[in-house]
């Protein structure tokens, strides 16, 4: 069966949601098509520190790390190569089009970063996910709440 075959039938499931969330049967909240995986499997992959992971001590990314460093005019390089070397690494089939590292100017704790992707089976739908590290006092980019790793 193909993946726009599986995406299309409503009794097919492609993998589990991230964060994990039970559902009201008691299971674990699962995905239906390939895009709603690959958003999951990247939040898990970018949001998991290298070493964090028993028994795969090299999956995840340094990006959790980098946003907690001084502030330095290379750091949204930083964390672009550290986002693109994970993804290119552990999600082959994700296409990144484009990583938009923002500070916020009023809140020096803040940052957000968004990610443009596609995946090697629909290069059409264009997808975006956004993390917000800290407060981010502008409206811009902000669809998603902010993340916090400890809950």
């Amino acid at each position: 069966m193909s993946v726009r075959e599986t995406d299309k039938n409503p009794d097919k499931f492609v993998g589990l949601t991230f964060p994990l969330d039970l559902t009201s049967f008691s299971t674990f909240e699962q995905s239906k098509t390939l895009l709603q995986q690959t958003k999951s499997n990247l939040r898990n992959l970018l949001l998991t520190t290298k070493g964090e992971r028993v028994f795969q001590p090299e999956f995840g990314s340094d990006l959790t790390r980098l946003i907690f460093e001084q502030y330095t005019p290379d750091l949204e390089d930083r964390i672009e190569v550290a986002i693109t070397d994970a993804i290119e690494r552990w999600l082959p089939y994700v296409i990144v089009n484009d990583i938009i590292v923002r500070s916020d100017e009023r809140n020096q704790n803040a940052v957000l970063v968004q990610l443009e992707y596609t995946i090697q089976t629909d290069k059409e739908s264009l997808q975006t996910i956004t993390f917000n590290f800290g407060q981010f006092a502008s409206e811009e980019f902000t669809q998603e709440q902010p993340i916090n790793k400890g809950s």
